[in-house]
């Protein structure tokens, strides 16, 4: 696997728990305290986040960091 095929797992990951909690990109940006845009980059894979950024996302989707992290 290569950093952009793990990016776009990482992505449709966070889509996934994003419309699980039935929420819209602007609704979880806005939560966030970022653009929408970077939210669309990231289900993208086109936008890298650091652990922490990672973990507080977790933490906005109230689910397990792993549900984020799980590539398989």
């Amino acid at each position: 696997m290569n950093k952009q095929e793990l990016l776009k797992k990482f992505g449709k990951n966070v889509k996934i728990e994003r419309i699980k909690k039935d929420l819209t990109q602007e609704q979880l940006a806005e939560k966030m305290n970022v653009g929408s845009n970077y939210l669309a980059r990231i289900e993208n894979g086109r936008q890298n986040m650091s652990l922490g950024k990672i973990l507080e996302l977790s933490q906005y989707l109230q689910t397990d960091i792993n549900n984020l992290l799980d590539f398989h």
